[in-house]
């Protein structure tokens, strides 16, 4: 967290937390919404802005109830997840960066859903995949150790074949299952659209 921001907090420890104004979408996208876009269930217009966008990816965290948030300054802004608190991207070396810019390292589980999205689980926190980079990511998928064949995949995905899938990431072999996308804020517990504490 930056230094700034935790002078501030320091200097100002009561200042109310913000909720529903800041969303990540499915792409790793912040969008800034405002009480109409809000009401209207919309996803709100996109941050464009480099240094304001580096600002909310060095100082985005959560707190112990699972509920992520943009410290600013001495405010949390609170996030709305349109899924999941990381968003990863494929870059060209075929390993995946996190929304945040940084560098997934070690991947220890994949999953997909029953809707065709791709998870994965680093450091203990759950990323989606971008809907762009699961073409490439179809590649380097293994059906038994070998290039998974459009066949294989759907006989998996309906579930009548049951052999291993797995992903090939960076030299290594990646197990991957099956996840029902309502179990996800259960499994990994995070809160799609943070609310305040009730007294």
């Amino acid at each position: 967290m930056d230094d700034i921001v935790l002078q501030a907090m320091a200097k100002w420890p009561n200042v109310p937390h913000c909720y529903g104004w800041l969303l990540l979408d499915a792409r790793g996208y912040w969008r800034m919404r405002d009480e109409a876009t809000q009401a209207a269930n919309q996803l709100g217009d996109r941050i464009a802005h480099p240094a304001l966008i580096a600002f909310i990816n060095r100082n985005y965290t959560h707190d112990a109830k699972g509920r992520w948030y943009f410290q600013n300054g001495p405010q949390r802004v609170y996030v709305d997840l349109e899924v999941t608190p990381f968003i990863a991207h494929l870059d060209e070396k075929q390993t995946f960066k996190l929304h945040t810019g940084e560098a997934v390292k070690s991947i220890e589980c994949a999953w997909f859903s029953e809707e065709g999205k791709l998870f994965i689980q680093s450091a203990g926190n759950i990323a989606l995949i971008d809907d762009r980079d699961l073409s490439t990511c179809v590649t380097l998928l293994r059906y038994e150790g070998c290039p998974a064949s459009d066949e294989k995949l759907s006989a998996w995905f309906d579930g009548s074949d049951a052999s291993d899938l797995t992903i090939l990431i960076g030299g290594n072999v990646i197990n991957v299952g099956r996840i029902d996308s309502k179990n996800l804020a259960n499994q990994w517990p995070f809160v799609t659209v943070p609310k305040p504490d009730q007294n």
